[in-house]
């Protein structure tokens, strides 16, 4: 996996360096633990997203084994909607692929396994939906410690993106509007006082824009903790843009869906861009 530098506001990469490349377990010791790490150092990440109901058999996977895949250091596994695809087979796919965190991002209480590395705990603040919010974490806080999951606090946003999304659908929750950032900043301030260890904004797979770069901006501003962005991101330099409005972590999934050879795309950018 790697992480990448930044040296200017404009997001210009300034190199790819491996991390623990030759560590049979790269999380040392929590995942948010080294993300905090990483921000710490001003480092980047790229993260993809796997909807396991997009996963119909192993090899839908092998775009994993591409060269590109070494610019990755999280694989985000879970959906807003799944109703087909295995979590724990699926789960078990990547692992015999990489060694690379697997980190679920799940839309139920029943996408859960064992065979994670963490979960991101999501609580919708953006919005008023109480099972959001609080209700669906009551139903699954017994089977996440029967896990054994590391389970991570996230205040989840969601942020308008040009069009409704099954995010914005699912959650029974109107999202932030994409043009107003004093909004998703005090939400996030808002969060971070509550306890949520990291930020993730997301328009939602398949929203037409991403998340703007001044509402990025201004949660960075706001609050210390890792920021996540995702939805929406199409393009290496979408992605390096979101690095270089404040985020952490920048969250690929529908492209990579599209187009299986998009990390070796990114990763010929950065350098070119570097």
């Amino acid at each position: 996996m790697v992480f990448c530098g930044r040296t200017s506001s404009k997001g210009l990469l300034r190199h790819l360096e491996p991390v623990n490349e030759q560590t049979p377990n790269p999380i040392t010791p929590r995942w948010i633990t080294a993300l905090e790490s990483a921000g710490a150092e001003g480092r980047k990440g790229l993260a993809v997203l796997v909807d396991p109901d997009k996963v119909k058999d192993s090899h839908d996977l092998d775009w994993m084994s591409n060269p590109g895949f070494e610019a990755v250091h999280t694989v985000l596994l879970g959906g807003s909607l799944v109703t087909e695809g295995s979590m724990d087979t699926v789960a078990s796919w990547i692992r015999e692929r990489t060694n690379t965190p697997i980190v679920l991002f799940p839309g139920s209480p029943s996408q859960l396994t064992a065979e994670a590395d963490a979960l991101l705990f999501l609580s919708v603040i953006s919005g008023r939906n109480p099972e959001a919010l609080i209700g669906k974490h009551v139903e699954a806080a017994s089977r996440v410690r029967e896990l054994g999951l590391d389970a991570v606090g996230c205040g989840y946003m969601l942020i308008d993106g040009g069009r409704t999304t099954t995010a914005h659908y699912m959650s029974g929750s109107l999202p932030i509007p994409g043009d107003k950032p004093d909004i998703a900043a005090t939400t996030a301030l808002a969060g971070h006082y509550l306890g949520q260890q990291c930020m993730y904004l997301d328009t939602g797979s398949g929203a037409d824009r991403p998340v703007s770069g001044d509402m990025i901006a201004a949660v960075r501003d706001a609050v210390p903790c890792p920021i996540i962005v995702g939805g929406g991101i199409t393009t290496p330099d979408e992605v390096m843009d979101a690095w270089a409005a404040g985020a952490d972590l920048a969250v690929v999934g529908s492209a990579i869906e599209r187009d299986p050879h998009f990390l070796q795309a990114f990763v010929t950018e950065a350098e070119r861009q570097g």
